[in-house]
């Protein structure tokens, strides 16, 4: 294809409405501009502000080409030139057009977050609901951006006809694709079944492959569960249809814990029942729905005692068990430590302890007696002894006027 282009006598005529075209559309742009930057601090606050957020973008854009589309049509354009010229922008307001509408998704899907906020303490319908928000969104902004790219790409003949090529041979290609697109559409259609039946929402507290997390995120491909030493866990969306596994709030988040003590046969029981009461009640994380003592099993050494007690959610359960157990163990030790389990072997006879007191007492009285013939048993072969003899001999070398 050849294309005839203007001479200098006709090249004024054509830039002329091109260039007021564009400066139109550049004037159209900067006001939008200036007018999304000034709504954007009130777009939370008023609906007329949102709605100016999600459409001054790709209006900044596509009125500046429709001006362009106007102005073509008053220039002596050559006939290949211009088609080929609205072609290109036709292509661009469509792609304006797909643009806007992925933006009008996203604001209806902030404004269902905004309205069912989830970080109260009975959250479970803005869970619910924004599970299928989120889910259902990214299905129709990943429909809408496939189905607009594939207009765009239609307008091209050649195109067009590589799409009637391709319906032609759509058994075999169609069966190739189909096992290619196997998990991109299996977990397009998983998406579709957790948004409708919600075996997960968001924030739900799950047991995935032995790990305790929240779910954290859903996208159009896989979940990512937090876990909760703040790990992410990245599973396929179809993994939740095709696997068991724990849901922990799945129709409400109180659940029910376990703290077990191994004690002693001497314990008692109703005094165990009655502190237990006592460190519930004064616990605020325990809501007032079970707290119960029971002897659970038993050994040749011990009784195993379960504690059960109650939460509001998963996290305040398990400090609320470790709560409990600490203050149990310390309750024991101060009130009833023969509680407690032994390892070692007492043995108790009637009058033992009487008897080794007076063993002990006697055993002090041979002390404070001296045993017969003492001295000489202690008393070192050999040793000096003086008498009272020697002693005044000594005396008398040592007078006065005697030299020793």
């Amino acid at each position: 294809m050849s294309l005839t282009l203007p001479d200098g006598s006709a090249l004024l005529a054509i830039a002329l409405p091109l260039l007021l075209a564009l400066a139109l559309g550049w004037l159209v742009h900067r006001a939008l501009r200036m007018l999304a930057r000034r709504y954007r601090q009130r777009a939370a606050l008023q609906l007329r502000a949102r709605i100016v957020m999600v459409v001054a973008p790709p209006a900044s854009f596509a009125i500046p080409l429709l001006c362009l589309l106007l102005a073509l049509r008053a220039t002596p354009l050559p006939a290949e030139l211009a088609a080929v010229a609205r072609h290109l922008i036709g292509i661009g307001l469509l792609l304006c057009g797909v643009w806007m509408a992925v933006r009008a998704v996203r604001a209806v899907e902030a404004r269902v977050v905004r309205e069912h906020p989830i970080d109260a303490a009975d959250n479970l319908r803005a869970r619910r609901v924004l599970t299928q928000t989120r889910v259902i969104s990214g299905v129709m902004q990943g429909a809408i951006v496939l189905v607009g790219l594939a207009l765009a790409l239609m307008t091209f003949p050649a195109i067009r006809q590589l799409g009637t090529t391709l319906l032609a041979s759509a058994g075999i290609i169609g069966l190739v694709a189909g096992i290619a697109a196997k998990p991109v559409f299996g977990n397009l259609i998983a998406g579709l079944q957790i948004a409708l039946a919600q075996p997960i929402r968001l924030d739900d507290v799950v047991i995935v492959n032995g790990e305790w997390g929240r779910i954290e995120e859903i996208n159009s491909t896989n979940v990512v569960v937090r876990i909760w030493d703040e790990r992410r866990l990245v599973v396929p969306l179809q993994w939740f249809i095709e696997n068991p596994f724990e849901n922990w709030t799945r129709t409400t988040s109180q659940l029910l814990g376990t703290a077990f003590l191994w004690l002693d046969y001497r314990t008692p029981m109703q005094d165990v029942r009655e502190a237990l009461q006592r460190i519930c009640e004064s616990d605020p994380r325990w809501d007032g729905r079970v707290c119960i003592a029971q002897v659970t099993d038993t050994s040749e050494r011990s009784l195993q005692v379960r504690l059960l007690v109650s939460a509001g959610n998963s996290g305040d359960l398990f400090d609320l068990r470790c709560a409990v157990r600490e203050r149990m163990i310390d309750y024991l030790r101060q009130a009833h430590p023969d509680a407690l389990p032994r390892l070692r072997m007492d043995l108790h006879r009637d009058g033992a302890e009487q008897s080794a007191d007076a063993s002990r007492q006697q055993a002090l009285r041979a002390l404070k007696t001296p045993a017969p013939d003492a001295h000489a048993q202690t008393h070192s072969p050999g040793a000096e002894e003086v008498t009272a003899a020697d002693e005044e001999a000594l005396r008398a070398q040592h007078a006065p006027g005697q030299t020793p």
